[in-house]
């Protein structure tokens, strides 16, 4: 029962009890009785049911009192903390990276692996895409690369500043050359130019022909592997690439995705942002 109905029903007795009080005395002798009895007493005032009535329905319209209510502490609300992921557990990437591309495999000695890219925002990683099946060397990864040994160099690596193409440029971000007849990658040790795009006469060694390479070339990012070059006995690799794969194939060395994915990965690099590709089996990216 609500406060306002409590208080009417107590009122409407309280006045029921005063009209009664005010009824005039019976005579006879029971009534003299009453009336000695009371003579003593206060006569009440004479109230009309009517009135009472008239009470209770405006004690009615009265908006019954607010109920204090106490706020309900307010707890802080905080966003979920990320899962680790791949890029979020690497330690060596330069302060101003905020793009980073991690290609790992199951150990060493396979050619088969997988590509992620991710985002930094703050200081959280996030991934940019869907996990992307790779190809590595024929060799798989190898931690002391050297010129044609059919292995992928483990490390942390930046992009050279112009993507090549035997097809126009799909809308990369970096400086873009189409691929035309005699532009070589030198892969000749014995030459200066020795792990560098050139366009001219064949450096001889093993030196690609880019403007030939198709699929594999037709659209491609250089990994700065070996670049500048390192004086070494034997030399440390040249032409280490992010390129389109051939199904069923591994590389010499490179990294190959689908075209469609390179693609997409190719668009989504961007200089501004730094990037860093890290390259190595999956237990040994905390290296890195």
């Amino acid at each position: 029962m609500s406060a306002l109905r409590r208080s009417a029903v107590a009122l409407l007795a309280a006045f029921t009890l005063a009209a009664c009080a005010a009824q005039p005395a019976r005579t006879g002798a029971g009534s003299r009785a009453t009336a000695g009895a009371d003579a003593g007493a206060r006569p009440l005032p004479a109230v009309s049911e009517q009135a009472a009535r008239d009470e209770l329905a405006r004690r009615a319209d009265l908006p019954e009192p607010d109920r204090a209510v106490r706020p309900s502490p307010s707890k802080a609300v905080t966003s979920p903390k990320p899962a680790p992921n791949d890029a979020s557990r690497l330690r060596t990437l330069p302060a101003d990276t905020t793009q980073v591309i991690v290609v790992k495999a199951s150990g060493f000695g396979t050619s088969t692996g997988t590509l992620r890219a991710f985002s930094k925002r703050g200081t959280t990683w996030t991934p940019a895409f869907s996990e992307m099946p790779a190809r590595l060397g024929t060799k798989g990864f190898k931690d002391s690369k050297v010129e044609g040994d059919l292995a992928s160099p483990t490390g942390v690596y930046s992009f050279g500043r112009t993507m090549y193409g035997i097809a126009a440029d799909p809308g990369v971000r970096y400086d873009y050359h189409r691929l035309v007849e005699n532009d070589w990658w030198n892969e000749n040790p014995a030459t200066e130019g020795y792990n560098s795009f050139f366009h001219g006469a064949d450096p001889g060694g093993a030196s690609e022909a880019l403007w030939e390479t198709d699929p594999q070339y037709r659209y491609f990012a250089v990994i700065n592997y070996n670049i500048p070059v390192r004086p070494a006995d034997p030399p440390r690799g040249s032409g280490i690439f992010l390129h389109v794969m051939v199904p069923g194939r591994s590389t010499a060395g490179c990294v190959a995705l689908a075209e469609p994915d390179l693609v997409k990965v190719l668009r989504w690099l961007d200089p501004a942002a730094k990037p860093r590709i890290v390259m190595a089996p999956a237990s040994e990216l905390s290296r890195y």
